[in-house]
């Protein structure tokens, strides 16, 4: 089974739009804070990877779906998931889910629910392999 790494948040004022509602484009800001926990928690840093391994990671795709509105002051926990590896692509899936911090009730809501493929790319924005070593740490998500 895959690793699941978490990342909670709180929806602060300046996320939300004139209704108190979370602007659905500050939700790919949320996913991409996950992925970069992601990368961070195994023990990988953009600059390395860039730097280091020679490659870069960028989104080529995200398909998102918007089940329920967030609200200013929710708590939220975005989860994310790596379902799919290759020399040149990264897939992963990512949740959104509204949860009660506020009570000992369980309660958990998905809000958005994303797939986002990423490339690497150098430089230039070429696709390039990524290094073998780099490789290996995101294997070991899966």
């Amino acid at each position: 089974m895959a690793r699941q790494f978490k990342l909670n948040i709180r929806v602060y004022y300046e996320d939300t739009d004139a209704g108190g509602i979370v602007y659905y484009a500050n939700y790919l800001k949320y996913l991409e804070r996950a992925r970069t926990e992601m990368i961070y928690s195994l023990g990988l840093k953009h600059h390395i990877l860039d730097e280091k391994f020679g490659f870069q990671i960028v989104v080529s795709h995200c398909d998102i779906s918007f089940k329920k509105p967030a609200l200013f002051e929710d708590h939220l926990t975005i989860q994310t998931e790596l379902i799919e590896l290759s020399a040149v692509k990264l897939i992963m899936n990512q949740k959104v889910f509204k949860v009660d911090c506020w009570t000992n009730k369980k309660k958990e809501e998905l809000v958005v629910d994303a797939k986002v493929t990423l490339a690497c790319v150098n430089k230039l924005g070429k696709p390039v392999k990524m290094h073998k070593d780099s490789f290996k740490l995101f294997k070991s998500c899966l």
